[in-house]
């Protein structure tokens, strides 16, 4: 659904984005991952091209958006809807006037714009805050009128700016409740950015991380989970640094549940398992994490072995 290649921007002497390359599938929610400064805020404005690329292309439901003229352009725009970090609301207007507010600016008749208006304020769950002023709404409430308004045009593509960043952790759950939602009734593809670990953990399918302007890895959550050396492994689980000798179990949710793999390798091989120290998550749904243990035991490479073989991935420090 968006292609991006070879993707630079640069502003003076500063070089925001240096060579990004991206792949966001159809229906997905794609998190990036970043810092402050690292270029994500960059990347998002260069797809909906709000920023013009000094190099690169960016392609969205096939058609490659730096490639258009303006008004082409314009109109390719109205199927990307895009969230703001600090809402972004008129004042004053009501909740109803907002969500209308793009529908208006697309010619869209009056009581067409009404019956859209009432249909998306009872998806995000806002239908008696329609006659609703801005300054009388919460964070949450502010987030999900700028949720409707970004659904007004029926874009195929939703971009979330920092969306949860300036809500507390409740409220945030609740709106990414609301997004996995939104993607999975509308079959929705959302790319979000974020500088927080928690919105990658609870709702995306792929994640990119970007560091100075360049993409260090990307992938679906399960791959990269079993990726010897990943970084988000290590951000996701972090453990104290090996002992030669001890093993790290990385889980990474694709294991079958309710399997006690460890219990039954001591049980297949007659090993002793030493768990020395261990994180675990929810990602994407799934239960997932590592371990640092020490196995002992005559036929310790065959229980090692047969965990690889469950698809656990299993690395001996040296």
């Amino acid at each position: 659904m968006i292609t991006v290649s070879g993707l630079r921007k640069v502003y003076g002497s500063v070089v925001a984005l240096d060579g990004v390359d991206l792949h966001v599938g159809k229906g997905e929610i794609f998190g990036v991952l970043g810092q402050s400064g690292a270029g994500k805020s960059t990347l998002l404005r260069c797809i909906n091209l709000l920023e013009q690329p000094t190099a690169g292309t960016v392609t969205v439901d096939g058609q490659e958006l730096t490639a258009l003229p303006e008004r082409e352009l314009r109109r390719a725009r109205m199927r990307i809807g895009m969230i703001h970090q600090h809402f972004a609301l008129l004042s004053s207007r009501t909740v109803a006037g907002n969500v209308a507010f793009p529908l208006e600016i697309m010619g869209v008749p009056r009581r067409e714009r009404a019956r859209r208006v009432g249909e998306l304020l009872d998806l995000v769950g806002l239908a008696d805050k329609a006659k609703a002023y801005p300054a009388q709404l919460s964070g949450g409430q502010k987030q999900r009128v700028g949720i409707a308004r970004a659904l007004a045009g029926e874009p195929a593509v939703l971009l979330s700016d920092e969306a949860t960043s300036a809500l507390d952790p409740g409220t945030t759950q609740a709106i990414l409740a609301l997004l996995k939602r939104l993607n999975r009734e509308l079959g929705l593809t959302i790319l979000l950015i974020t500088h927080e670990m928690d919105v990658i953990k609870a709702v995306c399918d792929s994640v990119a991380i970007i560091s100075a302007g360049r993409i260090e890895e990307a992938g679906p959550i399960p791959d990269l989970l079993a990726t010897p050396g990943s970084r988000l492994v290590r951000e996701l689980f972090p453990l104290p640094a090996p002992e030669p000798g001890s093993v790290t179990i990385t889980f990474t949710g694709r294991q079958p549940g309710g399997t006690p793999v460890l219990s039954e390798a001591v049980r297949r091989f007659d090993v002793d398992i030493d768990i020395l120290a261990g994180s675990v998550e929810t990602v994407a749904g799934r239960p997932a994490g590592r371990l640092l243990v020490r196995l002992t035991g005559e036929r310790a490479d065959a229980a090692l072995a047969y965990l690889r073989d469950l698809g656990l991935l299993v690395e001996v420090a040296r």
